[in-house]
């Protein structure tokens, strides 16, 4: 018994590790998007940091509507990083975790 709870804690510090790697290896993903028509184009890691953000020069003129803009396309690239984050660390976890009885963490 005590050798499988050594083995459990070893199993849970690789895993904790490979998080942490995956972690760091998210800050090198990048995701795109783009407004609907393209004047405005945001661009984030897999760990949702904003890397650049480019703004067609007419939506210089109305800043009503470039803050609009700024919303809609900042958040819809929040979106897609976050699903590819979680689904990245989610795998990771996955695969690392014992098994441990009645514990069906990631069914």
């Amino acid at each position: 018994m005590f050798g499988d709870m050594m083995n459990m804690m070893g199993k849970l510090k690789e895993t904790q590790k490979k998080v942490e790697d995956t972690k760091k290896r998210l800050d090198t993903v990048f995701i795109d998007e783009k407004s609907n028509d393209g004047k405005v184009k945001v661009t984030l890691t897999g760990n949702r940091t904003i890397k650049s953000i480019e703004i067609d020069a007419t939506l210089l003129e109305d800043k009503e509507q470039l803050e609009d803009y700024l919303i809609l396309t900042l958040n819809k690239a929040i979106e897609k990083a976050t699903q590819v984050n979680e689904a990245e660390l989610a795998a990771v976890a996955k695969e690392g975790m014992p098994n441990i009885p009645g514990l069906d963490m990631f069914k």
